[in-house]
């Protein structure tokens, strides 16, 4: 039996047809796995030695752009920042630390170290110096609001403007499923294991993510899975029970936070989940009441409001960026 041949010339064409074909559909199999194009500015993972402490923190973008100091919530870490790293450091220079105790920074004993909220914005103010951060904008979430607002009023020279994500700054913030911490506040001893179970349980960490959003299928199930792994590990839950009963600090603290707002009226931005069942939705309004000119934006979203909505967040904060900047040279001018 004959075999079928193609002719010389024909065939050469058709080779050259795959050899156009192959790297083509190569390119389209890289673009629908979101890698047609690596980060301009990459993202670093290092350490710095804080006050004897080993301090990780991720970083990118040039380092003459303007600077966003983000800290982060609970039980998260500076990788809840990563989509924002992805979509800003063309423009800005980012810096994302993790807290003692959390992420890949050190977790020391709490029998030898004091796990404050003093303490933290102590140790990250001596970390933005260590870095050369003297001018930045401060990007603050959940547990981020009372160290970012610490280290404000500490050094207000540094702050160049607010960015607050889900971060309390008013008592009436805090709602009403705060009855249970409130207690634990009140007689640590009788309440510490209802405090725990309540702050550190799978079910919780869920729900700081999906709130009462009604499409759950939004959500990665490996955020809440990754953090109550971590909040599982020998150690975490005496270290967050310490933090948590320190919070008390923080509302004693909310009245001089707002003197302070309503005095320096700093350029603010404040974003919001209207599905953070975490504090209560009238929190973002009261930032407006202390800063009459704040941006203020609720968001389909959930507490942390990068989980679903990244792409809205990293466009509000440029062009926040680019008009407090203006601003600035005007006032400067002025």
């Amino acid at each position: 039996m004959r075999l079928f041949t193609l002719p010389r010339s024909t065939r050469c064409l058709h080779v050259l047809c795959i050899a156009l074909v192959i790297p083509a559909s190569l390119q389209l199999l890289t673009q629908a796995k979101g890698k047609e194009r690596p980060m301009e500015h990459p993202i670093s993972y290092r350490t710095i030695q804080i006050d004897g402490l080993s301090i990780f923190y991720r970083e990118a973008g040039p380092k003459d752009a303007p600077a966003i100091l983000l800290l982060h919530g609970l039980p998260s870490s500076s990788r809840m920042f990563e989509p924002l790293f992805a979509r800003l450091s063309d423009r800005y220079h980012m810096v994302a630390p993790d807290y003692p105790g959390f992420g890949h920074s050190d977790w020391p004993d709490p029998k030898k170290f004091a796990y404050t909220f003093d303490h933290y914005s102590e140790i990250m103010n001596h970390f933005a110096e260590a870095l050369g951060l003297s001018r930045y904008i401060l990007y603050m979430q959940d547990y981020g609001g009372p160290v970012g607002f610490r280290m404000a009023l500490a050094h207000t020279e540094r702050v160049e403007a607010l960015i607050v994500q889900d971060a309390v700054a008013h008592s009436e913030g805090l709602g009403a499923n705060w009855k249970a911490r409130r207690a634990f506040w009140a007689d640590r001893a009788a309440n510490e294991s209802a405090l725990r179970t309540n702050l550190l349980s799978l079910a919780t960490t869920r729900t700081r993510h999906v709130g009462n959003d009604p499409n759950v299928d939004r959500y990665d199930p490996d955020l809440w899975t990754d953090e109550f792994a971590f909040l599982s590990m020998p150690g975490q839950a005496d270290i967050q029970s310490d933090l948590f009963f320190d919070y008390r600090t923080n509302v004693d603290g909310y009245p001089k936070w707002q003197t302070w707002m309503r005095e320096k009226q700093p350029r603010l931005l404040v974003i919001w989940g209207k599905y953070d069942l975490s504090f209560d939705l009238g929190e973002p309004e009261r930032y407006r009441q202390d800063v009459p000119n704040a941006q203020v934006h609720v968001l389909d979203a959930g507490h942390f409001a990068l989980d679903t909505a990244a792409d809205e967040i990293a466009a509000l904060v440029r062009d926040f960026v680019v008009s407090s900047r203006r601003d600035l040279v005007s006032r400067r001018a002025g």
